[in-house]
């Protein structure tokens, strides 16, 4: 098992929310929720150098059948976007197939309204987190798929706007 903090991301479209691992990378628990748009992958890069993580795992939402629709290719271009900003610290994705019904679940008698969505965010990035400790010390590799980025740590290619920053 590797060692240091991982980080966990559940990209919304309204929010991000972020959880942390113990150094160990036994136990994952909440950070915050980011609001979705500009700054908000500053913000990340802050929490990823405050937190001195080894890794940030982004949340794949796959279809039931392990498919991959629309939710899926932006998740998969936000990690992008992320791993040029945290690099050289890795994103990997990983498969999130209900983290938020799952945090939901959790919830269900919590708080109501914005403060519980927030919270739920940040609840399903633990969610995630937690399935990709778990599976790592399961199988003894890490987990999901590692996001490339090309040598110079840069993405989107020159010419393409970024939507946040």
């Amino acid at each position: 098992m590797r060692f240091g903090v991982r980080i966990g991301v559940d990209p919304g479209d309204a929010r991000i929310g972020v959880a942390r691992s113990d150094p160990s990378g036994v136990l994952a628990t909440p950070v915050e929720t980011v609001p979705r748009g500009k700054g908000d992958l500053r913000r990340l890069r802050r929490i990823v150098a405050d937190e001195e993580a080894v890794e940030v795992v982004v949340g794949l939402p796959r279809s039931l059948s392990g498919g991959e629709g629309p939710a899926a290719g932006k998740a998969r271009e936000f990690a992008q976007r992320l791993a040029a900003k945290v690099a050289p610290v890795p994103v990997r994705l990983t498969d999130e197939r209900l983290s938020t019904v799952t945090a939901e679940t959790m919830l269900r008698d919590q708080r109501k309204g914005a403060k519980r969505r927030a919270v739920v965010d940040q609840v399903a990035a633990v969610v995630i987190l937690q399935q990709a400790l778990d599976s790592e010390r399961a199988t003894g590799r890490p987990p999901g798929e590692l996001v490339p980025v090309d040598e110079a740590g840069t993405a989107p290619p020159e010419g393409v706007e970024e939507r946040h920053d």
